[in-house]
C-alpha cells in the first residue's frame, strides 16, 4: 500500500468525542487533521437548514418531537450537548450546546483557513421531499460552493440514500459531485453500476463485510468509494485493504493515528 492514504471525515464531527453535529466537534475534528467533515441536513418548518441527523429530537436533545414540525427560534430553545458524556459545562465551551445550522457550519469551515471537504447528507424520507435539495442548492450558490473549482479551499460533496435526490442535485449543480449510500445492495448496484450522476458509491461497512466483492466492482467501473462508518480496528483493517478513497468515522483520532503508522 505504498502512496496509499484515503481521505478521512469526522462523521456528525467526530461523534465519539464530543456531542455530533455541534460546532465544537466540528472544530475539535479539524484541530486533530482531518480531511473533511460529515453532516445530515433536515428542514426546518421555516424553511431552514440544520444539521441533524434523527427526525426526531430526543436523542441527541432535551427536546421532544418532529425537527420539521419546529421552527428555527423553537429548536433553538433547546440543548444538543449535555446528553453526550463528553460534554463539558457551557461555560467551557457553548458551541457543544447550540443546533448547528449549515450557513453557520459553512461560514465556519470557510474561515478555518485550511482546505476542508464538506459531506452533506440529506435526510428522506422528508415532508418537505424536493425543497430539501433546492434549499441546499440555493444556500450552495450563496456561498460560491454550487460550481466548484479545483482550487477552492472549501469542497462540498451531497450523499444520500435517496437516487432521486442526488438526481435533483444533479439537474440542479450538476458540477457538484454526490454520493449514492448503501445499508443494502440494489439490483445492479453490486455489478458496479451506481444512479444516474453518481460517481462515488458510499457503502456502509457491514455491508463492504458481507458483500467482499462490492468494491472491486466498484474500482472497475471508475467508481470512488467512501465507506461509513469505520470505527472499530478490524473494520479499518478490511477497509484499509480494500484501498477505499474515503473513510467516514466517529473516531477521526483513531483513524488518523493508524494511517500515520502506514
Amino acid at each position: 500500500m505504498t502512496g496509499y492514504r484515503p481521505l478521512v471525515f469526522a462523521h456528525r464531527g467526530g461523534a465519539d468525542a464530543l456531542p455530533e453535529h455541534t460546532l465544537g466537534a466540528y472544530f475539535r475534528a479539524l484541530e486533530e487533521g482531518v480531511d473533511g467533515l460529515e453532516c445530515d441536513v433536515r428542514l426546518t418548518r421555516d424553511g431552514h437548514l440544520v444539521c441533524f441527523h434523527d427526525r426526531r429530537l430526543s436523542r441527541t436533545s432535551n427536546g421532544k418531537g418532529l425537527v420539521s414540525r419546529r421552527t428555527l427560534a423553537q429548536l433553538d430553545e433547546f440543548n444538543y450537548g449535555s446528553w453526550h458524556p463528553g460534554y463539558p459545562a457551557d461555560e467551557e465551551l457553548p458551541d457543544l450546546s447550540r443546533l448547528l445550522t449549515l450557513e453557520r457550519l459553512l461560514a465556519a469551515v470557510r474561515e478555518c483557513g485550511r482546505p476542508v471537504r464538506l459531506l452533506i447528507e440529506t435526510k428522506h424520507p422528508s415532508r418537505y421531499g424536493a425543497e430539501v435539495e433546492r434549499r441546499l442548492v440555493k444556500m450552495l450558490r450563496r456561498f460560491g460552493l454550487a460550481e466548484p473549482k479545483p482550487d477552492d479551499a472549501v469542497q462540498v460533496t451531497v450523499m444520500s440514500f435517496a437516487a432521486l435526490a442526488l438526481r435533483r442535485i444533479r439537474a440542479q449543480a450538476p458540477g457538484v459531485p454526490t454520493v449514492y449510500l448503501l445499508e443494502l445492495l440494489p439490483p445492479m448496484v453490486g455489478k458496479g453500476r451506481l444512479p444516474f450522476g453518481s460517481r462515488i458509491a458510499g457503502p456502509g461497512v457491514d455491508l463492504v463485510r458481507s458483500r467482499p466483492a462490492l468494491l472491486s466492482a466498484m474500482r472497475e467501473a471508475g467508481h470512488r468509494t467512501y465507506v461509513w462508518t469505520v470505527n472499530e480496528p478490524d473494520d479499518l483493517e478490511l477497509v484499509l485493504g480494500h484501498q477505499v478513497d474515503g473513510v467516514i468515522t466517529d473516531r477521526p483520532r483513531f483513524v488518523l493515528d493508524r494511517l500515520a503508522t502506514m
